[in-house]
């Protein structure tokens, strides 16, 4: 997805994941080949084709999420950045340094072992002679999902920075969560920062319920049955809520999670918590997390179902035409581990863009 962000101006060289299953559906929409099937611990720069003005890591997101273990990077899974490190250490050393670094997570990573993690990474990047800064974007400004995700943006240290891509300050909302972290960085790290500047987005005019569809083709309405115990899992709050939107006698589409709660005698109980106004942030179907549930509401007429392949794949931004896996549990996890697309798009256009097409600084030869 971070592919489809940049768009077709960009030339991708190298893409790697070590999943199977989404390799494959990254081969269907981007070709044959296009994606090499592997641990990026097992890669080395001779598999890394040429220099490239950007490399992007989206590492695995569990251990640093709130919902995770909290292993931080250390943990299996979000610890795949330092093979990834490893990976661009290398190739800085084979003369083929990136000119910018991206590196895209959950904004746990602020705050995960009380910032040291984060700090560890602004470490290692800048030891290896890169500006470093973050941005916290909310996919909400482009689609209706409520998806804040944290960007370190990171840029060669003899490259020329565009003037209107940094900030002199922090500035909302782009650094209102960075803030806090970056106050607990070690002075060294400070002075290797930038603060990244974009413009806000216009307007979304795009609602919740634009992308749902009346009967779509891989999942089933619930019997009323279904329905009627899903509703009685609602606290007051959401029922209250479930109430109102009745009463606006129009359609209305809401967004479910089940969620467990300690209830007033402190016993942990399954609840059902809705909002219309924006989706929740969706996740894939593992570590707890349960698949997010639609819920349409007309007047008295109220039906539920499973959110449907397609209609993930539009909370993340992608185009109807892209490809998905026919499994839906496969097409679930695809689309909540991805990147949301106009997110891409707009920090391309407005920072990455700007600065690997911004002139080399001229080399001055001693008289």
């Amino acid at each position: 997805m971070a592919r489809a962000g940049l768009g077709r101006g960009w030339t991708c060289r190298f893409a790697n994941d070590f999943d199977h299953k989404k390799g494959r559906t990254y081969e269907e929409n981007w070709g044959k080949g296009a994606l090499k099937t592997a641990d990026v611990g097992t890669l080395s720069v001779a598999d890394l084709p040429g220099r490239a003005d950007l490399a992007w890591a989206s590492f695995q997101c569990q251990d640093l999420s709130l919902a995770g273990g909290g292993a931080g990077l250390k943990g299996d899974r979000s610890g795949t950045f330092w093979p990834f490190w490893k990976l661009m250490r290398s190739l800085i050393a084979n003369g083929r340094g990136p000119k910018m670094i991206v590196l895209e997570n959950v904004c746990g990573t602020l705050t995960s072992h009380n910032g040291k993690d984060f700090a560890a990474i602004c470490a290692a990047v800048q030891e290896a002679g890169y500006l470093t800064g973050a941005i916290v974007v909310d996919a909400a400004l482009f689609v209706p999902q409520s998806r804040p995700r944290l960007f370190v943006i990171c840029v060669r240290e003899d490259a020329e920075i565009p003037p209107q891509c940094i900030s002199p300050k922090p500035i909302a909302p782009w650094h209102t969560r960075i803030k806090p972290a970056y106050d607990r960085l070690p002075p060294r790290a400070k002075h290797g920062w930038a603060w990244w500047n974009c413009p806000m987005p216009a307007k979304r005019t795009l609602t919740f319920a634009d992308i749902i569809e009346d009967d779509p083709m891989d999942v089933e309405w619930y019997s009323r049955q279904e329905t009627q115990r899903l509703i009685a899992k609602m606290s007051d709050i959401n029922r209250a809520k479930l109430d109102e939107a009745k009463s606006l006698k129009r359609r209305l589409v809401g967004g479910i999670y089940r969620r467990t709660r300690e209830n007033q005698s402190g016993e942990r109980v399954q609840r059902a918590e809705v909002r219309f106004d924006i989706s929740g942030c969706l996740r894939t179907p593992a570590g707890g997390s349960s698949r997010q549930i639609i819920l349409m509401v007309d007047g008295n007429s109220v039906r539920a179902r499973l959110i449907s392949r397609r209609e993930t794949a539009r909370l993340m931004g992608l185009e109807d035409t892209y490809v998905l896996p026919e499994n839906y549990n496969e097409a679930y996890h695809l689309t909540g581990d991805g990147v949301v697309v106009p997110v891409v798009r707009h920090l391309a256009e407005h920072i990455f863009e700007p600065v690997i097409e911004a002139p080399e600084p001229r080399a001055i030869a001693a008289a």
